[in-house]
């Protein structure tokens, strides 16, 4: 049997509303506008640290930005100056991603997806702007109004 307490049940409630409200503005923005594309997939995962574990170095707003922003980068050169067959690409992209992040400390294990989406997708650099760098501001600028005011958590950290 599972031993649910309060708490947990208490942040597992907060984490999946605020998840949800995120990623429903990200939609409505993406498909009830004319702005263009907001929502990227791997954006579903990075709810799980900004609204489940806030206070992880993996959630925390450089780490998410720049994160998706790195792998992001690394998909769309691959697909667009690689001419290489999609699943050494694919490879390449996640492998060097991941590269990426540890490297430059921007680790967000979400982003590690972003090379598969974008190499399968096909995505032009136009991708890196809608929906990675939107995309990010606004999930950023809301789990920070939640998390810090709302819910009154020391987020950011750094």
């Amino acid at each position: 049997m599972i031993n649910i307490t309060r708490s947990i049940l208490q942040k597992a409630l907060i984490a999946g509303f605020f998840s949800a409200l995120t990623i429903g503005v990200l939609t409505v923005l993406t498909y009830k506008s004319t702005l263009g594309y907001f929502i990227a997939g791997s954006f579903g995962s990075s709810m799980v640290l900004l609204f489940g574990f806030p206070e992880s170095p993996f959630a925390q707003p450089k780490n998410v930005f720049f994160g998706h922003l790195c792998t992001a980068l690394v998909g769309v050169v691959l697909v667009n100056l690689v001419p290489l067959p999609i699943y050494i690409n694919i490879a390449i992209g996640v492998g060097a991603g991941v590269f990426f992040m540890i490297l430059l400390d921007i680790v967000h294990p979400p982003a590690g997806g972003n090379p598969i989406m974008i190499i399968i997708g096909s995505a032009s650099y136009d991708y890196l702007i809608s929906p990675i760098i939107f995309g990010c501001i606004i999930i950023l600028l809301i789990a920070i109004l939640v998390n810090k005011f709302l819910l009154q958590k020391n987020y950011p950290l750094k």
